[in-house]
């Protein structure tokens, strides 16, 4: 039973690697399951082990299967688009190979592959063969690019109509726009301001005023509309010539012309260098430049800013000494006076101490700077009075809130 399966696996991987043989490996396929099916009706000794392993057998199988299937019709797909077997290539494909080295790999990779497959289709007697690990990379690769190519092209063709949609759908707003306009104008000029009030019916010679008024208009339009159209087919034809011209400049180019523009281009690109370098030099040179200018102006700020505090100081040192020459003069006119007074003070003295026995004017001073001591120290006890009445009367009030907080505590306790 176990080489029977064993066999089986081995018929079964056969049969799914010559998947990509086309019609024949199905029928194989089929004729192999029908075998299958009519072996597991036969009885076995232990069905429970063969129910197991060919379960395992057949799930792999199918898996294997539907991989298969998917890579036939992945490289079925590739051959539709590419591939042209037996074919010699004519004046179209050397068109259609000028279009790019991708394009030209890929045609080359999809006759290869082609081939292949043509080969192990015809050899019944060889051995079935499958696409290698690159081929199924290239079909890969090929599929993905033209995947893209449709999604690019797909978008711009979205893009375009989307662009359109909106387009019409402006000018199908302004239109919408223009004609309730119009309506509302047509009710205003003619259903209410051309109305007869006698006969309540609608004016008629307003009413064709009206109309030519709108053709008129509508003539302006459409003149401008064409002279527009005639600019813009103008500006087309232009446009049209010019790339003409280019092409037929690009296809009169010859090799020499080619080497000669590549020869200027280096040249260009050289002077460019050059340029970029003196440029960044100059830059340099700049950055130096304004940073010693900054510099120089924040020193101009500091020495501009101590200008000012200097002259303001100046200023008040010019007032101070005029005051203090002010005061000098006062002082020196008072001790000129008080000079003269003490003079005229001593003379009267000596004379009043001839005469009489008068108290000294010493004498006077010292009492009245007792009577001065003595009325700062009574200010300073009526001062300290008053702080002890206001701390008297602080802690009478103090001890009558006590006195009120323990009556209500024991009222409510």
């Amino acid at each position: 039973m176990a080489l029977w399966l064993e066999c089986s696996r081995d018929k079964l991987t056969q049969a799914m690697s010559s998947g990509l043989r086309g019609d024949g490996s199905r029928a194989a396929w089929a004729a192999y399951s029908r075998a299958v099916l009519s072996e597991l009706a036969k009885p076995v000794a232990n069905p429970s082990l063969l129910s197991v392993d060919v379960a395992t057998l057949l799930d792999e199988a199918l898996r294997q299967n539907e991989q298969v299937a998917h890579e036939n019709e992945l490289l079925e797909s590739f051959l539709k688009r590419n591939a042209q077997p037996n074919v010699v290539v004519d004046e179209e494909e050397k068109k259609w190979d000028k279009g790019g080295a991708a394009n030209a790999n890929a045609k080359k990779r999809a006759n290869n592959l082609a081939a292949t497959v043509n080969n192990n289709r015809g050899g019944m007697g060889r051995p079935p063969a499958t696409i290698t690990i690159e081929q199924k990379n290239d079909i890969c690769s090929a599929e993905l690019e033209d995947a893209q190519k449709e999604v690019e092209e797909t978008k711009r063709t979205s893009e375009r109509l989307i662009d359109t949609l909106r387009a019409v759908l402006e000018e199908t707003d302004i239109r919408i726009a223009e004609l309730k306009m119009d309506a509302y104008e047509f009710k205003r000029d003619i259903v209410v301001g051309a109305e007869n009030f006698r006969t309540g019916k609608t004016i008629a010679e307003k009413m064709v005023r009206y109309m030519e008024e709108k053709l008129r208009a509508k003539d302006a339009i459409v003149e401008k509309l064409r002279l527009k159209n005639a600019t813009l087919k103008s500006q087309a034809q232009k446009i049209d010539a010019q790339l003409r011209q280019k092409e037929e400049m690009g296809d009169a180019l010859h090799y020499i012309d080619f080497h000669q523009l590549q020869i200027e281009n280096k040249q260009y690109v050289a002077k460019i260098e050059e340029r970029n370098d003196e440029l960044l030099k100059l830059k340099q040179t700049t950055g130096n430049t304004v940073q010693l200018l900054n510099t120089l102006k924040q020193k101009l700020s500091d020495l501009i800013d101590e200008s000012a505090w200097l002259r303001a100081e100046i200023k008040t040192r010019h007032e101070l000494n005029e005051r203090v020459h002010a005061e000098l003069s006062g002082v020196a006119d008072d001790i000129a006076k008080d000079a003269k007074g003490l003079h005229s003070l001593g003379a009267h003295k000596a004379a009043v101490d001839d005469l009489t026995d008068m108290p000294q004017i010493l004498d006077f001073v010292a009492q009245k700077a007792e009577m001065y001591d003595l009325a700062q120290e009574v200010a300073n006890y009526e001062r300290k009075v008053e702080i002890a009445e206001m701390a008297a009367k602080k802690k009478a009030r103090d001890q009558r809130l006590q006195q009120l907080q323990t009556q209500l505590h024991m009222t409510l306790g």
